[in-house]
């Protein structure tokens, strides 16, 4: 079967499951040459691919433009060959291999004998550069909580009554303009945009989604968003922001920053008086670095940790004058990743962080508060790895986390609604 683009579509998805491996070990000068000769290649390709700055970027722009011929895979080959990095066709030739294995064994019929349900072929989990089984995003129903959980939780924690229970939303950037940064189409992000829509909808959120915004129209939109009157009649606020990142910032489609000190300003005390002592939740899918984390093995026995406490002296009182908050408060925001790492994303299912939160507040939200959940959401991300054999990030691991500045629990009380 030929893929949109003339190749068969096994070889496209060998050369796009080991992309990074790929451009990080080609060395180009020779092979452009012998593919220049076999007719694979034309001078304004060579011309485009070498116009690219640094080794890495070129090697990107070569496989891309490799895809255009339905032959030209067992010509890259017989180039790898001829130039000495036999390796690499090694790599790309076991992964067709395995996958044609694996494709026959899921079209084979299963056949059931009385009283024994057969097993299935099992597809491992995988992360942004390899597909793994199972499309789109995971819908299941969210489980209300019940009116005695509510009577015996609600004193303790913010209230949570209004229908909608607030305003949420979600900025998803996947198409970014490649004229003005090295930032590559987010595959699966859009995933990520139906799966939290359905998720903060069940919540009882009213959702608005807006895609693909540059910096500017980032900073204007969630300000504008802040400042709507209807926060006033809410119980709470939810900001997603989905797109590539750096360590305190993400990126609009213009390949300019938006650092999330000035979102999370947006929605603070002093910004956003309609949100005060609401609870304010984020979530932040981006990478906060580019370093990727190969994991440990673990060693015997528990894990131990200590965190000292520390005091603190309260402010003396004053008559006569107004309550006064912090300028930031209430908020509690979870994160894809750790600092200087970076968050991984399946093609077909969306992002690992997303898939686990909306996992976790489905089936947990009916009796658990928002931070039990992002621990167990940890505990998720923490079980999960990377299955891309063949490349640096087989096996890779990621580790999300969340901060919070929450005076009380907060529980959503899913479908929960006082008689009148």
């Amino acid at each position: 079967m030929l893929g949109g683009s003339g190749m068969l579509k096994s070889h496209q998805e060998v050369l796009r499951r080991h992309r990074v491996s790929l451009a990080k070990q080609l060395i180009l000068e020779e092979l452009l040459q012998y593919l220049l000769a076999a007719d694979i290649l034309t001078d304004n390709m060579v011309e485009t691919v070498m116009s690219k700055v640094g080794s890495f970027n070129q090697n990107v722009e070569f496989l891309f433009l490799l895809r255009a011929w339905p032959w030209a895979f067992e010509e890259f080959c017989a180039a790898l060959r001829e130039t000495k990095q036999e390796h690499l066709e090694k790599l790309l030739r076991q992964n067709i291999v395995r996958e044609s294995s694996v494709d026959t064994i899921l079209s084979c019929p299963i056949q059931e004998t009385e009283g024994v349900k057969p097993k299935r072929a099992r597809r491992h989990e995988s992360m942004e550069l390899c597909l793994d089984g199972g499309d789109g995003p995971l819908c299941p129903t969210v489980l209300s909580c019940t009116p005695e959980f509510y009577m015996k939780h609600h004193e303790q924690s913010y209230r949570m009554l209004s229908s909608p229970r607030g305003l949420a939303l979600v900025v998803s950037n996947v198409q970014f303009d490649p004229t003005t940064h090295d930032l590559d189409f987010r595959s699966g992000g859009e995933v990520d945009e139906i799966t939290l829509t359905n998720l903060f909808s069940a919540l009882d959120f009213r959702v608005k989604v807006l895609t693909n915004k540059t910096a500017e129209e980032m900073r204007a939109e969630l300000g504008q968003f802040s400042r709507l009157e209807d926060h006033r009649l809410a119980d709470a606020c939810v900001v997603a922001v989905l797109s590539h990142g750096v360590e305190g910032a993400v990126y609009g489609v213009d390949g300019k920053l938006v650092q999330l000190d000035e979102i999370f300003q947006f929605f603070d005390n002093s910004s956003c008086p309609n949100l005060q002592n609401k609870p304010k939740v984020f979530f932040i899918q981006a990478c906060r670095g580019d370093e990727t984390d190969s994991g440990v093995d673990q060693r015997d026995g528990p894990d131990q940790s200590e965190s000292p406490g520390c005091e603190q002296r309260d402010a003396r009182k004053e008559k006569d004058l107004k309550v006064r908050l912090p300028t930031q408060s209430d908020m509690i925001c979870g994160y894809a990743s750790l600092k200087g790492t970076a968050a991984l994303r399946n093609t077909k299912r969306g992002s690992w962080f997303i898939q686990a939160v909306s996992e976790v507040f489905y089936h947990s939200a009916k009796d658990k508060h928002v931070a039990d959940m992002l621990v167990k959401v940890n505990s998720l991300i923490k079980q999960r790895e990377g299955f891309a054999p063949g490349t640096e990030f087989h096996r890779c691991k990621e580790m999300s986390e969340y901060r919070s500045s929450l005076e009380k629990d907060l529980y959503l009380f899913p479908g929960y609604q006082p008689s009148l």
